[in-house]
């Protein structure tokens, strides 16, 4: 049975993230998260962070479920210690960025309050 190891709510949307998932980025964090990163960032709050994800995980907003195939250097300490997460929709295999996340290439859904987000193991 897979496990949900990371899960969030979001809590607040800026008025850039649209833009952003238009170029198959989301960016999120942690709702102690500066106010000048507020406007192009999805804030949330955790409620379970067993561990980050790792290539295989499958990446949940809501009903739209995403596999995970690249994840940066520092995306696993940013994600558990800041809420941190740069969520990219480029299919690429390898990180461009070492806080990446990189998920298959497609259209990522529109973030609303009170979505949830959920990483699930694939072990």
């Amino acid at each position: 049975m897979p496990e949900v190891v990371y899960s969030s709510t979001v809590t607040a949307v800026g008025a850039l993230v649209a833009d952003f998932r238009e170029q198959g980025l989301l960016v999120w964090f942690g709702e102690n998260a500066p106010e000048e990163l507020h406007e192009f960032s999805i804030l949330h709050k955790v409620d379970n962070h067993k561990r980050a994800p790792i290539v295989g995980d499958i990446i949940a907003l809501n009903d739209d479920h995403f596999t995970v195939l690249a994840v940066g250097d520092v995306a696993s300490d940013n994600l558990l210690n800041l809420g941190h997460l740069d969520l990219k929709a480029n299919g690429l295999t390898e990180p461009e960025m070492p806080g990446d996340v990189n998920v298959e290439a497609r259209e990522l859904p529109t973030i609303k309050v009170g979505d949830r987000l959920q990483v699930i193991a694939q072990d």
